[in-house]
């Protein structure tokens, strides 16, 4: 299960709370005559490229010994430190992107008395520089320097997709940091297809909203693992239909915390607790803790398998043999919806279980070819060998494929959304 980071706290002999109407992007002159010399000694000796945080992640640990985060008692004073070592950086970074002052996250939200936008999270709706932003706590991993965090950030923030949350810039305080992402209306597609409040109601009440989520999120997160061509090893690591948005009102899907993972040092692995969701983790990520590109690949196939059935990827089942209940998993039902045969020909017995498998509540209306299709690509995608699980690239071809036949299918039934007209066996 994913781990809680602590709530921030307060400190009562913490410099007062800037004005709102103060500009943020601006540091007091005696501030930056303190750290021109700083700033252009660094600017001398300029990291390496801005991918080699992500492809040679073991560099972490030993590329700045004196840099290594801990815990600070005083807020201000690291606050201030953290200010003048990341001052010199303002410039490297697009215009888009900010690096705050831990004091301005701390005024936006209300000393972090704001109302949370999930019980489970420490996160925050505030305004940012008059943006509507989302603000999110997270606990920095011991191996990561301040340099790196800041070179990682540098390429992160040049990365823009219609299909990722955008994040808009970072705080670091003490053994924290504070992302603020662009505050999207909607709601995450877990609770889009499962309502505690209304079981039988989902809003995704047919298949090309399903399907176009499925699309969005595959291009997404090809996207992240490709970085627009930036030649680096970006991984995701939270895939989960908690941390997909989808957008009120088009109903498409945005992939939240993008870079996340990487700026507090996730993928580094090592850690001493798994920071996983039960369900998505792939079976070398469960053993060894350590993210890849490839285990991203696996929690997408649940994903998809989670669209298709409206189901938990886990979920307990009365099994009439042993008269007890048991653990399943979607990827289990899948299989067995399948038949687990790679065999092109759709065979009336496939197509039965099929209906019975898909989400009741798109009424039976949904083409069965595609849908078997976009089966075998989700157990392609969870297959147990990473070796042997496709790139996200292949995944986004296939699917946009798929996509493209249901728009024929849809153009051509013409079916309303609201009800069934299906008249085959379940």
């Amino acid at each position: 299960m994913a781990t809680r980071a602590s709530e921030p706290a307060r400190n009562t002999n913490s410099s007062p709370r800037p004005a709102p109407n103060r500009p943020s992007s601006k540091t007091p002159n005696s501030h930056t005559q303190k750290s021109s010399s700083s700033s252009s000694s660094q600017s001398n000796t300029q990291p390496a490229p801005l991918s080699d945080p992500f492809r040679s992640r073991s560099s972490a640990t030993s590329s700045s010994s004196s840099s290594s985060y801990r815990l600070d008692t005083s807020v201000a004073t690291n606050s201030v430190a953290s200010r003048a070592s990341l001052s010199s950086l303002r410039d490297t970074l697009p215009e888009s992107t900010q690096i705050y002052d831990f004091s301005e996250i701390r005024a936006a939200t209300n000393n972090f008395l704001a109302k949370r936008l999930s019980a489970s999270s420490q996160s925050w709706r505030c305004s940012l520089n008059g943006k509507d932003a989302a603000v999110f706590q997270r606990k920095l991993r011991k191996s990561v320097s301040e340099s790196d965090v800041l070179q990682k950030l540098a390429v992160i923030s040049r990365s823009h997709y219609t299909s990722i949350v955008k994040l808009l810039g970072v705080s670091i305080s003490g053994e924290h940091i504070y992302l603020a992402y662009e505050f999207v209306r909607g709601s995450d597609l877990e609770s889009c297809l499962r309502n505690k409040m209304n079981p039988n109601f989902t809003v995704l009440s047919n298949w090309m909203s399903r399907i176009q989520i499925a699309t969005d999120v595959a291009h997404g997160l090809d996207y992240i693992h490709s970085t627009a061509g930036l030649g680096i090893d970006m991984v995701h690591k939270h895939v989960k239909s908690s941390g997909i948005l989808v957008a009120d009102p088009s109903l498409n899907a945005r992939i939240c915390h993008f870079g996340a993972a990487e700026l507090c040092g996730e993928t580094e692995g090592g850690g001493a607790e798994l920071d996983g969701v039960r369900g998505y983790m792939s079976p070398e990520f469960r053993a060894s803790g350590l993210a890849t590109q490839k285990s991203d690949v696996y929690a997408f196939g649940v994903v998809i398998l989670e669209l298709m059935t409206g189901q938990e990827p886990v979920r307990y089942r009365f099994d009439r043999s042993s008269g007890n209940q048991r653990l399943i998993s979607v990827i289990e039902t899948a299989r067995e919806a399948v038949g687990g045969g790679e065999g092109e020909e759709k065979t009336a017995a496939v197509e039965g279980r099929l209906r019975r498998w898909v989400d009741k509540r798109l009424g039976d209306s949904f083409p069965v070819e595609v849908t078997e299709r976009m089966v075998r690509v989700a157990l392609q995608c969870v297959q147990e060998d990473p070796d042997k699980r496709p790139e996200m690239k292949w995944v986004a071809g296939k699917i946009s494929k798929l996509y493209l036949a249901s728009k024929v299918w849809a153009d051509r039934v013409k079916v309303p959304t609201e009800i069934s007209v299906s008249l085959a066996p379940r």
